[in-house]
């Protein structure tokens, strides 16, 4: 049994696509990649177990076997909460463990009004390099100009679950004009160990949107991601360090991303930063995934 989510965003035709795949466990490494370039969407997740609090998953791109996926997730733990294997209380959040080859990733599933699932996935936060990038260069990979870049915010690397190059823009204006060379940006993520670029700007669509956002992930398989929420909790980092937010009183802080747009499937990303001593504590990033298509793959035995 498979499904297929848009993933933060909640209606269809928006975010980023992710396949789950059910029953998984005893599917080969070579049978869970051809079904991963046969569906072609930026993620697939292999269910290999789950007992109510746990979930055994992988996850797959085209052309590589993912550490951990944002947008992967939401599918796969809305998938689990329809097919009644994460059972939700409205008046308090489950906690699920994602058993992944890396390591285990907390999340918190939570009811809403609507009864739809919220996910809120735990990732590591980002620390931070500069990989002295020519600025000229990237700029041309982006069909942009070096004066197109921002006079406030550095050119930066953001490394976590995956390594961000961050690359903030003055404004929408420029952001629209963006033509990528996607061969040349492959070339550049190899040269300097980045795995994708994503570009910032603080002006927004949307009133209530923090940061919009552009990611791309041609060296992992997609040349421009609608959503990803493993980026954009490395962005949140990166804007709590520049001092673009701050924290409250409690020294939380939070944010929501505006992603998809030039790809027409719009996006909307929940980060939260909880610090300690000024540093850190927890960084959480989710939203919810919309079903659009399930069925059944026809493969051959492993």
């Amino acid at each position: 049994p498979f499904a297929l989510y848009d993933c933060f965003s909640d209606s269809p035709f928006g975010g980023s696509q992710a396949a789950v795949v059910s029953n998984a466990a005893g599917l080969s490494a070579d049978i869970r990649e051809r079904i991963a370039r046969e569906l072609g969407l930026p993620a697939t997740a292999f269910v290999t177990a789950s007992n109510g609090h746990e979930i055994g998953v992988r996850f797959l791109s085209t052309v590589m076997e993912l550490p951990m996926c944002g947008h992967g997730t939401l599918g796969l733990v809305t998938r689990m909460v329809e097919l009644g294997e994460l059972a939700l209380d409205p008046d308090r959040p489950l906690d699920v463990t994602l058993n992944l080859p890396a390591g285990p990733a907390s999340l918190a599933v939570t009811s809403r009004q609507d009864g739809r699932p919220q996910i809120m996935l735990q990732v590591r936060p980002p620390h931070f390099r500069n990989d002295h990038v020519d600025t000229k260069r990237l700029c041309g990979l982006l069909g942009l100009t070096p004066a197109d870049l921002s006079d406030s915010l550095p050119v930066e690397t953001a490394a976590a679950d995956f390594i961000h190059l961050v690359v903030p823009l003055c404004g929408l204006a420029e952001m629209r004009r963006i033509t990528p060379d996607f061969g040349g940006i492959v070339k550049l993520c190899h040269e300097h160990g980045l795995e994708t670029i994503v570009v910032i700007c603080t002006e927004t669509e949307r009133l209530h949107s923090t940061i919009h956002v552009r990611d791309f992930c041609p060296a992992v398989g997609v040349p421009e991601s609608a959503a990803a929420g493993t980026t954009n909790a490395a962005v949140s980092g990166y804007l709590l360090r520049h001092a673009v937010v701050s924290p409250d009183a409690n020294g939380k802080v939070e944010l929501r991303a505006e992603q998809g747009i030039e790809l027409n499937r719009p996006s909307e990303i929940h980060t939260q930063i909880t610090l300690s001593d000024g540093k850190i504590d927890k960084l959480k990033v989710g939203g919810i995934a919309t079903k659009i298509a399930e069925g059944t793959l026809l493969v051959p035995a492993s």
